[in-house]
This record gives structure tokens, sequence and C-alpha cells, in this order.
């Protein structure tokens, strides 16, 4: 059998020398060249991002549809800039296993077939903390979305956890020990019984879609819940349909090309030890060996930016074709593993006029499993139009 070691998960350690070498790149563009995707945006390229988010609406995908709304023609989720530049480039604290926990967006235009996105990524900040797996780096970057006429579509701002692998994983396996009893016991796959699949499946089938009909501000109260959508259990296929998207950190690269990547750059992969094929360390995603060498435990798990697009398919069916979802935020909290069903919903929790002038509200939304845990808390506004002043959201960003 071929010596695999060698080509395991790199085990960096955060040293002094490390974190001085940071510091100094406090404010570092960053080259986004093989991160990129779907710059020139397509009808193909948005339904093949909504097919890997789930999303139905007919905006994204029905020519005739969208010729007939408010848009006049089709236009595309608001989280496709994912599809882009999905997140910041792989950069910084060699070896260190790293986790995406936040991601804020904001909007300013909406993308349409025909437009060029021109994506730019800057490493902002980092801070050290202690955490349950001792020392703890927090990440800060600024992604920005401009058109081709310099328009500004989108700023995002990450905030990733980076730590050493080995007390990861010791953090992990103490987490899932027996003795903790408080927690739901964590059975992967999960054991579904032919009746609880039956009622998941009723359930998606019965998701609610505002499309045309205005949901006005003065129609919407304070505690007013949002239909929940579901995905799940989440599979391979599901993984597969969102990377096709192009929402995926990683461009793969496939034979001659892994083999040279590997060269310059050994710590972004290992050699997988069933397979012996070399995979790059994003494969902790599909991939047990990896997810184990990361976390301690060998199941694959979701991408923090896929259950945001969740987020995402939640408040655009909630606020329909005339509304404009101004702010989403989400905190991506444990781990979504392969078999799991998560609840994605919310509820209104402020309504107000912002300073423009905007009928806003804000609503609070969670991700919760079959285990009853909380995977995304998140936050967002949106502007809808208002039958009393008269305003429709989508004259001011059209």
């Amino acid at each position: 059998m071929a010596d695999i070691e060698k080509g395991k998960l790199a085990e960096g350690r955060l040293t002094p020398e490390l974190i001085k070498e940071m510091e100094g790149k406090k404010g570092l563009m960053l080259r986004t060249d093989n991160y990129l995707n779907n710059i020139d945006v397509t009808p193909m390229s948005i339904r093949s991002f909504a097919n890997g988010v789930g999303d139905w609406n007919p905006l994204y995908r029905d020519e005739k549809y969208a010729k007939e709304s408010v848009y006049k023609g089709l236009t595309a989720p608001p989280l496709y800039v994912y599809s882009i530049l999905p997140a910041a480039p792989q950069f910084g604290f060699r070896g260190l296993g790293g986790f995406n926990a936040q991601n804020e967006m904001h909007f300013y235009k909406p993308i349409r077939p025909g437009m060029h996105i021109e994506p730019t990524s800057q490493f902002k900040d980092f801070e050290i903390k202690e955490g349950k797996a001792g020392k703890m780096v927090f990440e800060h970057f600024e992604q920005r979305y401009e058109d081709q006429d310099g328009n500004l579509i989108c700023l995002f701002n990450q905030m990733n956890i980076r730590v050493e692998r080995a007390a990861m994983r010791k953090s992990t396996e103490k987490k899932t020990a027996p003795k903790e009893k408080k927690s739901p016991k964590l059975e992967l796959p999960h054991p579904w019984t032919d009746e609880e699949l039956a009622e998941i499946e009723k359930e998606i089938l019965s998701e609610e879609l505002r499309g045309d009909k205005p949901r006005f501000w003065e129609d919407v109260n304070e505690g007013d819940e949002l239909k929940p959508v579901i995905k799940g259990p989440i599979g391979i296929s599901d993984m597969v349909a969102f990377f096709l998207g192009g929402a995926t950190p990683v461009r793969p690269f496939g034979h001659e090309l892994v083999v040279k990547d590997k060269h310059k750059h050994p710590a972004w992969y290992f050699r997988d030890p069933e397979t012996y094929a070399i995979e790059p360390v994003y494969a902790v995603h599909y991939n047990k060996y990896a997810a184990k060498s990361q976390t301690g435990i060998a199941w694959p798990y979701d991408v923090g930016i896929q259950r945001h697009c969740w987020q995402g398919h939640l408040l655009t069916n909630w606020m329909g074709d005339t509304g404009w979802l101004k702010m989403a935020r989400a905190e991506y909290r444990g781990f979504v593993y392969l078999s799991d069903v998560i609840k994605v919903g919310g509820k209104v929790v402020k309504k107000y006029i912002n300073d423009e002038k905007e009928p806003c509200v804000d609503i609070e939304t969670y991700a919760i499993n079959q285990r009853g845990q909380q995977t995304m808390p998140g936050y967002a506004t949106v502007i809808l139009p208002s039958r009393d002043m008269g305003t429709w959201p989508l004259d001011t960003y059209l």
C-alpha cells in the first residue's frame, strides 16, 4: 500500500511568526483569478444557480413570466453573487482548519442577463480569541461586486474562524462524547423512517411563493411568521447541484492540473486513502476522510454559503417580486451533515420607515435541524411596496 501519510491534511500551528506575518498583510487586495465564475451573466447561469439552491421561482427561469413582471425580463436571485466570487480566496494561516462563520450582504442593484460583474476581495483584519478549541483566529474580508459601468451591485462582509486541526478534532470528540447527555444523539446518517420521509416531502410540496402578488408594508405586522422552506435530507447530488451552479469557493482541477497545482500548493490538498486520488481540502463537504481529518467526525457536511442561499430562498419567497432584499446576514453554527433536514423560517421583528423614507421590515431567521438545533441564526431587512405612500422599491433599485 502506498504511503498516504504524506498526503494528509496539513497540520499547521498558530505560531508567533505566523501571526506577525499575517499582521503585515492587513489591507491586502487578494488575487481572485482562480475563484471566479459567472462574471458574465446569462439566463443559463441564473437557472443553474437557482437549481442548485432548489429555488423554483419563475422570475429566475421563465422568460415569459419574467417579461410580464415588474423586472420586464429575467433576473437573478440576490445571493447569486455567491456564484461569481463565492468567498474570499484561500489565503494565509497555512495549515490551519477554517470555517466560514458569518456573512453579511448589502444589495444595491439587481443582476440581469447581459451584465458583466467585476468582484474584488480584500483582507481587512483579524483578531485572536481563546475558545473551546484553543486559540481561534477571526478573519475579516470584504468583497465588492460592480457592474460594467462601475455601479456597486453588492457589498459582502465575510468572517472566518481558523483553528489548529488537532485542537478542533479534540474539541469535537469532547463535544460528542457519551457524557454529553444534554445534546441530542448524533447518528450519521440520520435514521429516517419511511413515514418521516413522506411527511418531509409533503411539507416541501406545500412551499408558498408570493410571486407577482404584492405584499404591501401596511399588511405586515411585527410577529408575523414566514412560511418555512424545507431542505433535505441533504445528499451528494444536492452538493453537486450547488457546485454546478457556480457557488463553490474552490474551483477544482482535474487530472494533470490537480497534480501541478498540488506541487505549487501542497497544503491545499491530501491524498484519499481509499482511492489514492488527490483531493482538495474543500472535499470535507463530500469526502469522509477529509471530514474526519478536519472535524474528527467521518461524515461530510454542507457549505456555509449554501445555507445562506436557503435563507435567501425563504426571504424572496415571502417578499414577492415587488419587494427588495436590502440586507441579509447569516451565522453558521455547527454543521449540516449529509442526511440532515433543515427547516428555514423567520419572524418579522421590526416594522419602520428608514432614513431614506423606505418602508422596511426586519426579519429574524432560523435554520433548525431534525435534532432541534439552531444551525443558522440570521437577520434581514426587506423593503416592501407601500399602498399608502404609493412607493415601489424597484422604482429606486432597478
